[in-house]
């Protein structure tokens, strides 16, 4: 169990991840205003989006990548 700190890690990342999310939408929601993407919202999120899931995506497989080389 080796990489107990890396699923930790993961586990972490992915709930602050989620917390992220869901505050962005609350206070969205609280002011009352619809919630949509154009593409201006799109070109500022994906660059953010995408590493983080990329990261936590790798630190996931990177134990079983390891057993084969």
């Amino acid at each position: 169990m080796e990489d107990a700190g890396y699923t930790v890690f993961i586990g972490f990342g992915f709930f602050w991840v989620f917390m992220g999310i869901v505050a962005v939408i609350t206070l969205l929601k609280s002011d009352g205003q619809k919630i949509k993407f154009g593409k201006w919202g799109l070109l500022v999120a994906i660059p953010i989006i995408v590493p983080i899931v990329l990261v936590l995506t790798y630190q996931i497989f990177r134990p079983f990548i390891m057993q084969h080389l």
